[in-house]
């Protein structure tokens, strides 16, 4: 049976292989610049949960390898170890608890203790989370609602603003998450996250895009009204289908002020579908909180005319190719996907089980809304309407 042999990798190697995965690589192309596999990489990246471990530096007053070399010759020469301390100006203490714990001045050498001197350096800090009870049981609740760790970190913040002790940064309890070593989050909690990786990536990664389909009788994105554009007045909605298998589609709508979702069932992309279904969820709401809709020029709005004469609500669409003009709802997309992975048959949900997420989705505490969540939002706009 035949071996493979054992790679190793020098520290600078280590080093720009941590640069490469921060700037967004994959783990197959940083192989491919080493000749390696990307099954090489992995482990080097999952040790630390894909976290990039900080960089280790001596402190300026222990000993150097230099000092060593002189320690291991004046044991050689049979000087005194008060006569090496002076020698090399240090006390004569630390010279002699030096040679002591690494094989007295028979065995001493110097490559070895500094080598062994590196090794004992490691002085691993216990993160906030251990033996934190409190946080580790609000952290757990939130993450199994699907709470993003920056959404309870905001949290935290808002309902402990004056106690230390019971807030986290969201950085903490994504190190704690991947990095399965604190011994403090179960490896389990992973799977409620929006992204499901076994390691984190780096927020550089892009993800690329498809194009959608064209018509003419459109009124463009840039013809929307200002109060639109800046968010200034409740009622303006973004929407957009996500895909699952078996040609299920599901529409998405996130009002643009509050960020407040709604999704609807449609039986399929054909424009029929979609535009009935959009009639319908319409008139859930108040004229005064429901002015406009901005789509993709996706071919399932092909009859946003009868959308329009049927609710009295303006469409306005992106323009070809530029589903970043809708970005809150594709921020809401990507939110969503951890409720619908893709791949999945979305017809097997009913409009019930599309509510309850998107009420869901409504009670987490969105950073943009300063850690308020959109349901307070949205419920705060209907009692003005009132």
């Amino acid at each position: 049976m035949k071996y493979r042999r054992r790679i190793f990798f020098t520290d600078k190697q280590k080093s720009d292989i941590w640069d490469r995965w921060q700037r967004g690589e994959s783990m197959s192309s940083i192989g491919r610049l080493f000749d390696r596999e990307s099954s090489s990489i992995y482990p080097l990246l999952a040790r630390t949960g894909g976290i990039r471990p900080p960089d280790r530096v001596r402190s300026r007053l222990a000993l150097t390898l230099a000092e060593r070399e002189e320690i291991s010759r004046g044991l050689r020469a049979q000087a005194s170890l008060r006569s090496i301390a002076q020698a090399l100006k240090r006390p004569a203490s630390t010279i002699s608890r030096e040679v002591r714990r690494n094989g007295g001045a028979k065995l001493y050498r110097a490559a070895p203790s500094d080598a062994a001197a590196w090794d004992r350096a490691h002085r691993p800090k216990p993160c906030k989370l251990a033996g934190n009870v409190y946080l580790c049981r609000a952290i757990s609740a939130k993450l199994t609602r699907k709470w993003s760790p920056q959404q309870i970190a905001g949290w935290l913040m808002r309902k402990h603003p004056d106690e230390e002790d019971k807030r986290v940064s969201h950085e903490t309890i994504y190190r704690s998450l991947f990095i399965q070593t604190r011994g403090v989050l179960k490896k389990e909690l992973l799977a409620h996250l929006r992204a499901t990786r076994s390691i984190r990536r780096s927020r550089h990664a892009t993800l690329k895009r498809s194009g959608l389909g064209r018509f003419n009788d459109a009124v463009s994105i840039r013809d929307r009204p200002a109060e639109a554009d800046d968010r200034a007045v409740p009622g303006h909605w973004e929407g957009d289908l996500i895909a699952g298998s078996g040609n299920s589609f599901i529409a998405t709508l996130v009002e643009r002020r509050t960020r407040f979702v709604m999704l609807a069932k449609v039986g399929n992309k054909d424009s029929h579908s979609v535009i009935q279904a959009l009639i319908k969820q319409s008139r859930k709401l108040p004229k005064e909180l429901y002015r406009s809709l901005t789509w993709d020029r996706g071919t399932e709005m092909a009859g946003h005319k009868t959308f329009t004469m049927a609710t009295d609500i303006d469409v306005f669409l992106c323009e070809p190719h530029s589903p970043w003009q809708r970005g809150t709802n594709e921020n809401t997309n990507r939110l969503l996907r951890q409720y619908f992975p893709k791949g999945t048959d979305l017809s097997i949900h009913s409009q019930a089980k599309l509510s309850a997420v998107a009420r869901q989705l409504n009670e987490r505490p969105r950073k943009t809304l300063n850690y308020e969540t959109p349901a307070e939002r949205f419920n705060a706009c209907v009692a003005s309407t009132l």
